[in-house]
């Protein structure tokens, strides 16, 4: 059996010597390397930038969207969108393990898991695509995967539905920030708050800023702006264009009597809210680009162009724990898991 590097490089076919999440294309033959862990997929959760253009582009016919998601796999190896750049995750069976893993996971024959790194650098094969649930960004699939040696994933919990494990662990990053990145009295802001990585998020910072914070959900419909009212997960709910930065900025202004937020998130999956996040955030505060669509050179050019002295992080959709946080969010709050049931479930 052939042996391969950790981090999945002798899968790279173009260009050379890169890794595979920035590879252009990627070998998908299912046959494994020593370290490697073979997946028979039953669900994709394609990120919601993504899916959202993959809908755009196919105005809303599910055929065409099953066209262009197997364009993607065939063209690239992989699901990752050529213009969001970014992929989703997966639900499946473990099918095979290397024999250089044996011993070093916790994975066994059988194990159904979630795998916690991007399909934007999972070698994928799709055989056919057997249901498009587009208004929950899941595909149910006939198809393998490749898991790498350094592959993160979580077993799917028994106490859980499986859709509803897979839609909490595709966003579990975003959430787990959000218990990291406040203070205890900040006023935290999450934009795009009523959606699904957002309501998780404002469960989370309404817990650590504490009876002294204030946590502000932004969204863009009064239908999602009253489910989040209806879970209690923030102080203030605002409706509001993520993408008119100057009507965000003076509406947090009145909010927070001009002293603008400490901590702002950005979940949205929509482009151009960068400068929203930045005006909406005090000169030293932090913003948290969750987003898959943010563009990176608009924030930082942005922040310079406006004189903010403001931190930003790029979305890291893994931080230590982020799996067990997300999860324990569905048992702890009634509610909410209710609403993600109906939603994304």
């Amino acid at each position: 059996m052939k042996k391969g590097c950790p981090y999945g490089t002798h899968r790279v076919l173009e260009p050379k010597g890169v890794l595979p999440q920035p590879a252009i294309k990627v070998d998908n033959n299912m046959e494994i390397y020593d370290n490697e862990i073979l997946i028979d997929v039953q669900t994709l959760n394609i990120d919601s930038a993504s899916f959202t253009q993959i809908k755009e582009e196919a105005t809303g016919n599910i055929d065409k969207i099953k066209e262009i998601m197997m364009n993607i796999v065939e063209t690239r190896g992989k699901h990752q969108n050529p213009i969001t750049g970014s992929g989703g995750m997966l639900i499946g069976t473990v099918e095979k393990i290397g024999p250089a893993l044996e011993g070093k996971i916790d994975l066994k024959v059988g194990d159904k898991i979630a795998t916690l790194v991007s399909l934007s650098l999972t070698p994928l094969v799709i055989d056919e695509i057997l249901e498009v649930r587009k208004d929950i960004d899941q595909v149910d699939i006939k198809g393998k995967a490749i898991l790498f040696e350094s592959g993160i994933y979580a077993v799917i919990p028994n106490d859980l539905p499986e859709n509803l494990a897979l839609s909490v662990l595709d966003v579990a990053g975003a959430p787990a920030q959000a218990a990291k990145l406040p203070k205890p009295g900040d006023t935290v802001l999450v934009i795009g708050g009523a959606g699904k990585s957002g309501m998780l998020c404002l469960y989370e910072a309404k817990k650590k800023v504490g009876e002294n914070g204030k946590v502000i959900c932004l969204g863009y419909s009064d239908g999602s702006l009253s489910r989040a009212k209806e879970a209690e997960l923030a102080h203030e709910y605002v409706k509001a264009d993520a993408t008119n930065a100057v009507e965000v900025m003076n509406v947090i202004k009145e909010l927070t009597n001009g002293e603008m937020a400490d901590v702002t998130i950005n979940c949205v999956n929509v482009p151009n809210t960068e400068m929203t996040s930045i005006l909406a955030t005090k000169d030293d505060g932090l913003v948290y680009f969750f987003s898959m669509a943010t563009n990176f050179t608009k924030a930082a050019l942005g922040a310079e162009g406006v004189g903010k002295d403001t931190t930003m992080i790029i979305g890291n959709g893994y931080t230590r724990g982020h799996a067990e946080i997300a999860l324990q969010i569905m048992r702890e709050n009634e509610k909410l898991r209710k609403i993600y049931e109906e939603l994304y479930a």
